[in-house]
């Protein structure tokens, strides 16, 4: 078998002796999680061949750490840590989003309104840098703002070849209870008793229409009367409508939301009867980054997740009811665990909010010639909200970095990339996935 060690030397060879500074990106063997776009000019650049890297290194039982190469999926990741009754402090929804696409893309789920992202539970990264250096991070040393900068920048900075990161104690199952309310105010009123009593280990929740809203809240437990999976007929966000509680196995209650979040595919009985078993996201997302070229961009269905702070969510729904009116949404409260160094501290003053609300949009047909990417831009710059870079982006560069934090982002990049050959995190972003590098 090959080791880490002679996988991290093929790399940093093929960077060294490289004498182009044309943009390189990354080649790796689990299927994109970003919304695909067409006319994206990243698919014609030269490729780094990650895909080896996927190998679970270490799984420490007493100081509750794994150690792993950042191909590994989350699907494979739980179902090692659960042989020793462990969990990662976050697990994104999509069974085959990677640990190291979660660091780079900022992922989140039910577990954030206490932990934060997946990468706040991170201690230490191993970073290879554009010019082939091999860089240990951790948040004390002396590459400490590496560290804080590879988060969120979507392998702009580097690229993240090991992470270590914390785990914590399991059950088998998780029973949910599904809280129903018929008003923002009272949904906004329970979602704030639970985050400061900190009473559940699980939050989420589906905003069904603007008088029907359910707070999925979750435990772990030892013992279930019953489980329910959600990999075939059944879907998910529909069930959270109709049941008051249910209980799943918890490797089958972290990939719920496998077959779409609220836009699962099929949608009929029968296609889910004769299809529904073999059509999941990756399936999906495969087919369309292999014919990404046949696609026209306005068939793709728009997918964003706005991060809204907690006390401008009455403004931002408001706004959202008239402008564009789009339902079901995803909800998700996330909790700031720190003033993270890739934002603009400007947003962070603007509310000074600890809790912030993911409400993503899954699957939303565009209308007419609307841009509503940037419509949400707009909004989100009024209200000092941040949207993810997962999709479309549409920002002007002054804009962009009111947003995220330029100063260090630069400090950083001038040592890991000083020939942008990652490109910067706004070409990457904003120019390069439409075509305009």
């Amino acid at each position: 078998m090959t080791t880490h060690e002679q996988k991290i030397e093929r790399v940093t060879k093929f960077l060294k002796e490289r004498k182009e500074i044309t943009p390189v990106s990354f080649k790796k063997k689990s299927v994109s999680h970003q919304v695909p776009k067409a006319n994206d000019k990243t698919y014609f650049d030269e490729k780094i061949d990650l895909s080896d890297l996927n190998e679970i290194i270490d799984i420490d039982t007493e100081k509750l750490t794994c150690t792993a190469e950042p191909g590994v999926t989350f699907v494979d990741l739980v179902r090692e840590t659960l042989k020793y009754n462990l969990v990662p402090f976050t697990v994104p929804e999509l069974k085959t989003i990677t640990i190291g696409g979660a660091v780079a893309g900022a992922s989140l789920e039910s577990m954030s309104y206490k932990y934060g992202g997946f990468h706040d539970s991170c201690i230490e990264y191993e970073v290879v840098t554009a010019i082939g250096e091999v860089l240990i991070c951790t948040p004390e040393n002396e590459n400490k703002s590496v560290f804080q900068m590879v988060h969120g920048t979507f392998g702009t900075i580097g690229i993240i070849s090991k992470l270590k990161f914390k785990l914590l104690p399991a059950k088998r199952f998780v029973k949910v209870v599904y809280e129903k309310y018929d008003s923002l105010e009272s949904y906004k009123k329970a979602t704030l008793e639970h985050y400061r009593n900190k009473d559940v280990d699980f939050m989420d929740g589906i905003i069904h229409s603007p008088k029907e809203y359910v707070l999925s809240v979750g435990n772990f437990t030892d013992i279930s009367p019953y489980t329910h999976r959600y990999d075939w007929m059944k879907i998910y966000y529909i069930s959270t409508k109709k049941r008051k509680e249910d209980y799943l196995k918890t490797a089958d209650y972290f990939f719920r939301y496998e077959k779409g979040v609220t836009n699962v595919s099929p949608k009929s009985f029968l296609g889910r009867l004769f299809f529904g078993k073999f059509i999941n996201s990756t399936r999906t997302l495969w087919c369309v980054e292999k014919f990404h070229s046949f696609i026209p961009e306005h068939k793709i269905p728009i997918t964003i997740d706005l991060f809204i702070p907690f006390s401008r969510l009455d403004d931002f729904f408001e706004w959202y009811r008239k402008e564009i009116n789009h339902f079901p949404l995803w909800y998700v409260p996330y909790k700031i665990v720190r003033r993270y160094e890739w934002i603009n501290p400007e947003i962070f003053d603007k509310n000074n909010d600890e809790l912030f609300l993911d409400i993503a949009i899954y699957g939303m047909e565009k209308r007419g010639d609307k841009n509503y990417y940037r419509m949400m831009e707009e909004e989100l710059m009024a209200i000092g909200g941040i949207k993810t870079l997962i999709s479309n982006n549409y920002y002007s560069e002054e804009e962009f970095w009111k947003t995220w934090n330029k100063k260090n982002y630069d400090e950083v990049k001038r040592r890991t990339d000083p020939n942008n050959i990652f490109r910067n995190l706004y070409t990457k972003t904003c120019k390069t996935v439409r075509g305009l590098d």
